[in-house]
């Protein structure tokens, strides 16, 4: 008998008590061990229109609803007595006349109307009033079928408009409604699986089915799924991406988008794509730090669970892994200079050069952004260098006063044999370049926004001529680490090449719309490529975000405290929590929430990752790449963000905005890092980006 879990079902389990899922569990395993064990009690559905649905005693309230026939057994749903009965009147299971896909349907005529939330009304409640545009009504009922809309739908979908767009979407198939979705925002969804004249023979396996269906051959394939019902399809691709997964491109190529849509999943699939295609490849798979690419490997580990020898040629490693393990094959051992030592090569050199005035911070901001980022050589190159991203006007004069501070800096590494990962990349790319010997077939960056400029001359000496050869994907609106430049200029030309993604698969419509006010309608880079983030939609309705403001920290603890006890109450687990701070000074706030709540927590850094059964705690900048069900982001407080020490550190007024810029992406970043439940909190008088949200 095949055993399935459906995603409605990881879905209604996540919203229960702990207490509750645990029970639930244990009534899975037994059901998956021995469905015909008859200390189970089945209950058939008489009301139920689909006569295959029955209901599972789990305790005395909690049912657990399963869809059972001869050959299958499907669990569907999980929720209190009276709601899950009421679940399974209005469903059944069925397969698409047009696609051929499994799907769970509600039944159109239990739903009485197709009503807008108050929190949707409430936001468009304000604009002028217009005769509502019909979104589909130019699109014949033969391509909606196409796209999994069942036949029962299609009037309501010949009617949506942008204000019941949404919530209609919560009633339909996901694949239906992330099409619709991708119509209304301009785009062309593409059909999965075969036309409909070549069904496919197993409903189940069909493209679309197989993303809300998971077979389960046994107890361990179970367990893992139960324990992280939230996000058991991070690694299935949408349809709709495949295609950018696929294509042939005659040079470097690049996905964008906003935090949710996907990105991170292409960039995984396109290595796994090209490590298929090409059976004799190696592909590098990489992203920003240890921990990102940590995470890369658990989900290439879950996507290839059945091809290990695939697996063995895609390597995943963060970029400074990589970059040392080549450096060391092609160069020798190098000995990177820490941050102290570099900070104190820098004072006794601003020390010995008398008559300027320029702060510590300023010369290191300096030499991090320009003369190491660029490996400027001498004085002349110096003298030229445009200075793209740092405002502060400089005289000749006063660079030449500067640079011979960072002249000594690079005499002082010299005599002690260091050098910087900038200088390590760069002089990795001059080897590879020299030896003109392919290192990787294919190359996969993820987070590419925070690529450097040392970064990118790695990346083209890789293969920056060589279609194929290099696929990255990243958003600038996440960018909070390096200053802007040109890609085109260091050898990484992916102009015509670039997609920018528009359907958020991760974050509810109320929290991406709000931090999307965080950030403008379109971010462009250096050489012209633009990301228009405005017409970016969501998929799923949610709780609108919690914007909190206390009068004292202790406050602010208790509040957070209540919020995570109430969060957790309503089935969210400790590992699906995350609480970001804008530095390390502030991670003591966050503690003292948790522990008031009672919970366990780990602090993340650069090699730690989320523990089962604790809470996770960091810096906005380890929140990149992460996920969770629900998110607190305290310590918004004045002067704490934007940082107040980065403000005093500009060195002229024009320089203000960058540092605005990417401590407004701190905060979209952290934000963005929820699914379903956002707290934002700080103590009076509180950042100034607080007013954003209420824009």
């Amino acid at each position: 008998m095949d055993f399935r879990i459906a995603d409605t079902f990881t879905d209604s389990l996540a919203r229960l008590t702990g207490d509750e899922q645990k029970a639930v569990k244990m009534t899975a395993f037994d059901l998956q061990l021995n469905p015909a064990n008859p200390g189970l009690s089945f209950h058939k559905l008489d009301k139920a229109r689909d006569k295959n649905f029955w209901s599972v005693r789990v305790n005395k309230d909690i049912r657990l609803i399963v869809h059972r026939t001869a050959g299958s057994l499907l669990l569907c749903y999980v929720d209190h007595h009276d709601k899950a009965y009421d679940w399974a009147e209005r469903r059944k299971l069925e397969t698409h006349p047009k696609t051929g896909a499994a799907q769970l349907v509600e039944i159109r005529e239990t739903v009485q109307e197709v009503l807008v939330p108050v929190y949707v009304q409430a936001e468009t409640a304000a604009a002028p009033s217009a005769p509502a545009t019909l979104l589909f009504s130019a699109h014949s009922e033969d391509e909606l079928l196409s796209y999994g809309v069942p036949p029962e739908w299609l009037a309501d979908v010949r009617q949506a408009t942008e204000d019941t767009l949404l919530t209609l979407a919560d009633h339909l198939p996901a694949e239906a409604a992330e099409a619709l979705l991708e119509l209304a925002t301009g785009g062309k969804p593409r059909v999965a699986g075969p036309p409909a004249e070549a069904a496919v023979a197993d409903p189940f396996e069909h493209p679309d089915a197989l993303r809300r269906f998971r077979i389960m051959t046994n107890v361990e394939e179970l367990q893992e799924a139960l324990d992280f019902p939230w996000e058991k399809w991070t690694i299935f691709l949408h349809p709709e991406q495949r295609q950018w997964v696929e294509r042939d491109y005659a040079g470097p190529a690049r996905v964008s988008g906003s935090a949710g849509t996907g990105k991170t999943i292409v960039a995984l699939h396109r290595a796994v794509h090209l490590a298929r295609t090409h059976p004799d490849a190696r592909v590098l798979l990489t992203t920003f730090s240890d921990t990102l690419a940590n995470a890369l490997q658990l989900k290439l580990k879950r996507l290839l669970g059945s091809e290990p020898r695939l697996a063995e040629r895609i390597d995943v490693y963060s970029l400074n892994a990589i970059g040392l393990r080549l450096y060391e094959a092609h160069i020798g051992p190098a000995a990177l200079v820490e941050a102290p030592e570099l900070r104190k090569l820098m004072e006794e050199a601003s020390a010995a050069v008398e008559g300027h005035r320029f702060s510590l911070s300023f010369l290191l901001t300096e030499w991090d952004q320009i003369v190491d980022a660029w490996q400027l050589q001498d004085w002349d190159d110096y003298r030229d260098v445009a200075r793209l991203g740092r405002k502060t006007r400089l005289p000749e004069a006063q660079r030449r006063v500067l640079w011979s501070i960072f002249e000594q800096v690079r005499t002082g590494l010299k005599a002690r044999q260091l050098i910087t990962h900038a200088e390590l990349f760069s002089r990795l790319a001059e080897a590879i370049a020299e030896k003109g010997r392919i290192v990787f077939d294919f190359a996969v960056a993820d987070e590419a926004q925070d690529l450097s400029v040392s970064h990118l001359r790695f990346f083209a000496a890789l293969g920056g001529e060589r279609p194929n050869a290099l696929f990255f994907a990243g958003d600038l609106g996440q960018r909070i680490f390096q200053q802007p430049f040109s890609w085109k200029s260091l050898g990484v030309d992916i102009r015509g090449r670039s997609r920018t993604l528009r359907v958020n698969y991760r974050t509810s419509h109320q929290i991406r719309r709000q931090a999307d006010r965080l950030l403008g309608p379109a971010v462009s880079d250096v050489d012209g490529n633009i990301e228009d983030r405005s017409d970016t939609v969501s998929v799923f309705n949610g709780p609108p975000p919690d914007i909190r403001t206390f009068a004292s920290e202790d406050e602010e603890a208790a509040g957070v405290a209540a919020w995570l006890t109430a969060q957790a109450g309503e089935g969210v687990l400790p590992h699906e929590f995350g609480i970001f701070v804008r530095s390390a000074a502030e991670l003591g706030r966050a503690r003292a929430a948790v522990e008031a709540a009672g919970m366990a927590f780990r602090i993340l850094d650069d090699h730690v990752e989320t523990m089962n059964g604790h809470v996770s705690i960091g810096t906005m900048h380890l929140a990149k790449g992460l996920e969770f069900r629900a998110v607190a982001v305290m310590a918004c407080d004045d002067e704490v963000l934007p940082l107040q020490a980065r403000i005093e550190t500009v060195g002229d007024d024009a320089d203000l905005q960058e540092v605005y810029d990417t401590e407004r992406h701190l905060l979209y970043v952290a934000c963005t890092r929820a699914r379903d439940h956002l707290l934002v909190a700080g103590v009076d008088p509180a950042s100034e980006f607080l007013d954003d949200f209420a824009r």
